[in-house]
């Protein structure tokens, strides 16, 4: 074996070859060698996580290892289904081998002349079955007629398929794969099977990994194994990643044409205004920090759109307009990530995930949003949800360029295509020229073909269908229409094998219109053609439209003017009295706050709401600063329901408060953010001794959409004085276990008072997983002179965060 191996050094060396060659390829063969390693090695950690779950838990895998439930309480743990999915396993198992041999090998044979010789040798599915680690049911979110799942699926496979080709070995062995499948139950019926059909779809890309063997090995070759690895991917996605689906019909001469192409359920537009303070990534010499080219990616499910670069400018400006055709309200969001363009790789600066179901509520959003996963930054979007309604009224021609409607094109099948294949230029058919029997005898197949739809310029290919004269795709496209009244849908039916078309047609969406749902179904002529050819289509046209929002709604953007009470202090010895007041107009915003500003007191001798006399004051929320804020006020809603100053007396125990407006669901920088409901809490807090220390008033939430843990330190009372001279104290907060310097949050400092006023917010960019998993320590301290002898620590307070409901937030004395 040795000699084997030198035999390629051999012949470098026999050839004249550059000793280069032979360092080329021993690079490659240690990649590749790297690469086997690592896919054995994650295939070994997933089949010990899946043969003993509580084990692997014990031993504190990485949080992405663990299953849903363990972090969200409203994914379910299935245990029961998967000891079914145990059991029936070796039954599937059969069933899918006589599959791949009665169904499969004659199909792969039929491709090519190549593939005659294919023939499965080993199809085993092994002892391993795919595991359901969590469901998520929806049933007030969407229609009464159905019922959605989401599965996290996990499959761990020591499956073994091997096949043979013209004496080549190929085969897998081992599957890795993750991913949320959709599985919608609908329509619901009054007699069996009780459920019209069953739609399967991914969310998402899911994750793929296959272990190679046999000849299949070189494509875990460094280069090949990535490009082989988003092959298969992309032929997944093209079939079960939405927006593709696949229907099952459960119930005889059922219709599941529209179950498989449903309307879509909205269109979001993102203004891509500009950004700020982001991080600088360019560098010279390793040690000289310069500006950065900022470029961001948009994405919501597998469409992504990329900005223009802003050369060397941490503040840069686009000012541009993207569209996404959102198919499935809950289950996909807005993805966006800022990079540093660079000749070599690019850099991250910074992302933001945005929930599409806060956005479809609002209507309309537009703010600064804090980027995550890096040190600063914020990015200025305005998110407007646009409607999909058959109401021609709305086909006004927008004069700034963006879109009016959009089109649906459901892409049914063809009738008789023909089998000569013509070319045409100028509108005039000719036959093209036979110059050989091999052409001939292609002449004599079936055409193997596929459809270009067009509007405007954007372009969209289906799948091809191969040797058939009447091929059936079953395919749905949507395109974005500017002008209904003048634009048009070109069709080309093409050879995938000769670019001469096998027949053409041109619709004018102003056919559409004069139908009152804007719909046409039926069979369209084809153009340079047989006579008897025809193509078979649905085309739906939807007018967008935004709606205006609720007014009784809490709106979750910065153009939200419902705040909610203020407390305003009055000092009188070391007493305190907080009022609520009444404002008349919202209070100007700062993009880099998320609270109002402090507001004037409200007349004792005006009349209040009689519906808010019992209401308990709330905590304040205002953050020092907001006097240079930088937001306009919004005039379209009126003032908020007062509060009474004569219910202000603050209880002398530490009690929850209620608050009066709903939680924010788009994030925390906006006026409602820091107002939300308040519920009894169960926290365990201790001083360590008998002695009282003083307290400390907090108020801490979730922002889900900014993945970020928000802590509010309003005010502090009765604090103990270490020294003769008063205190000057402020507040430090870790989110433990991380007790870095650079980690560290801390208030400013108060002089010489035992009662400080803070209000001052902190955010910790934590996925809610992980803070779930986390302790919050809050400590007030003293700032003494450095050689000072006093106590430094007034007191301290630790708060479990996994006991504590944080999407709903708490506040608490």
């Amino acid at each position: 074996r040795a000699l084997l191996w030198l035999g390629p050094v051999y012949l470098a060396g026999y050839l004249g070859l550059s000793g280069s060659w032979v360092l080329l390829a021993l690079a490659l063969w240690l990649c590749w060698g790297l690469n086997r390693r690592g896919k054995r090695d994650r295939l070994a950690a997933a089949f010990a996580l899946l043969e003993d779950e509580r084990e692997a838990v014990c031993r504190g895998l990485a949080a992405r290892h663990l299953p849903a439930w363990v972090h969200f309480p409203d994914v379910e743990r299935v245990e029961w289904l998967n000891k079914v999915l145990v059991q029936a396993w070796p039954y599937f198992g059969t069933i899918m081998e006589k599959t791949f041999k009665e169904v499969l090998e004659p199909k792969i044979r039929a491709k090519s002349v190549h593939l005659k010789t294919c023939t499965f040798t080993k199809i085993h599915f092994g002892e391993k079955c795919p595991r359901i680690n969590g469901i998520k049911a929806y049933t007030k979110e969407i229609d009464r007629r159905q019922v959605t799942l989401d599965l996290q699926i996990c499959y761990i496979g020591d499956c073994e398929i091997h096949m043979d080709i013209s004496k080549f070995n190929l085969g897998v062995k081992g599957v890795q794969l993750y991913g949320t499948l959709r599985v919608i139950l609908e329509p619901l019926l009054t007699d069996a099977p009780f459920v019209g059909a069953v739609t399967l779809f991914f969310m998402q890309k899911p994750h793929l990994e296959i272990n190679w063997a046999g000849m299949s090995n070189l494509l875990d070759v460094p280069g090949i194994n990535v490009m082989s690895d988003s092959l298969i991917q992309d032929f997944i996605a093209a079939r079960l990643v939405l927006p593709n689906r696949i229907t099952v019909p459960l119930k005889k001469n059922m219709n599941i044409a529209h179950l498989r192409f449903p309307v879509p359920k909205g269109v979001i537009r993102v203004h891509l205004l500009e950004a700020e303070n982001l991080v600088q990534k360019d560098n010279f010499l390793g040690a000289i920090r310069g500006k950065s080219d900022p470029y961001a990616l948009l994405r919501v499910g597998t469409v992504q759109h990329r900005s223009k670069t802003v050369s060397r400018d941490l503040n840069p400006i686009w000012n541009e307009t993207f569209e996404f055709v959102v198919h499935e309200v809950p289950g996909q969001d807005l993805e966006v990530d800022l990079y540093d363009e660079d000749p070599d790789k690019d850099d991250f600066m910074g992302s933001l995930l945005i929930g599409l179901v806060d956005v479809m509520n609002d209507r309309t959003v537009d703010e600064w949003f804090p980027l995550s996963k890096t040190t600063s930054g914020h990015l200025h979007l305005k998110l407007e949800w646009l409607s999909l309604v058959n109401n021609q009224e709305k086909l006004h021609e927008d004069k700034k360029g963006l879109s009016t409607a959009i089109l649906i094109v459901y892409l049914d099948s063809a009738f008789n295509l023909p089998k000569n294949h013509f070319e045409y230029s100028n509108g005039e058919c000719g036959t093209k020229k036979i110059k050989n029997n091999k052409y001939l005898k292609k002449m004599e197949r079936e055409p193997s073909s596929f459809v270009l739809l067009t509007v405007g310029n954007k372009t969209h290919k289906s799948k091809t269908c191969n040797f058939s004269k009447d091929p059936t795709w079953g395919q749905a496209f949507t395109f974005f229409v500017h002008s209904a009244h003048s634009q048009s849908l070109h069709i080309e039916i093409k050879d995938k094998e000769r670019d001469s078309a096998l027949g053409t047609s041109v619709v004018c969406l102003s056919h559409l219109l004069k139908d009152p749902n804007m719909t046409l179904d039926q069979r369209f002529q084809l153009d340079h053609s047989s006579s008897d050819s025809f193509i078979k289509m649905k085309l739906v046209l939807r007018a967008l439209n935004v709606e205006e929002p609720d007014p009784q709604r809490v709106k979750a953007g910065v153009s939200a003017s419902k705040p909610g009470p203020v407390r305003v202090t009055e000092k009188a010895g070391n007493q305190q009295k907080f009022v609520s007041p009444q404002v008349s107009k919202a209070p100007p915003t700062s993009k880099d706050s998320a609270a109002p500003e402090s507001l004037p007191k409200k007349d004792g001798g005006e009349d209040l709401d009689s519906k808010d006399s019992s209401a308990a004051p709330v905590p304040s929320e205002t953050v020092s600063g907001l006097n240079e804020a930088e937001g306009k006020q919004n005039p379209e809603h009126g003032p908020p329901s007062a509060l009474p100053s004569g219910a202000a007396a603050v209880p002398t125990l530490p009690v929850l408060q209620e608050m009066r407006l709903a939680p924010s669901v788009t994030s925390l920088g906006s006026l409602p953010s820091s107002c939300f409901e308040l519920s009894s809490s169960n926290l365990d807090i201790h001083n360590g001794t008998e002695v009282p220390l003083g307290e400390i008033q907090l108020t801490v939430r979730y922002a889900s959409i900014r993945q970020s843990l928000v802590v509010l330190v309003n005010s502090c009372r009765n604090l103990v004085p270490s020294s003769n001279r008063g205190v000057d104290p402020y507040v430090r907060i870790y989110l433990l276990p991380d007790r870095r310097w650079t980690s560290r949050k801390k208030t400013s400092v108060k002089k010489k008072t035992l009662n400080p006023q803070y209000d001052e917010k902190f955010e910790f960019f934590e996925s809610l997983e992980n803070i779930k998993k986390r302790t919050l320590d809050i400590a007030v301290k003293n700032s003494r002179p450095f050689i000072s002898q006093e106590r430094k620590e007034l007191g301290k307070v630790r708060i479990d965060l996994s006991q504590e409901d944080l999407i709903k937030g708490f506040a608490q004395w």
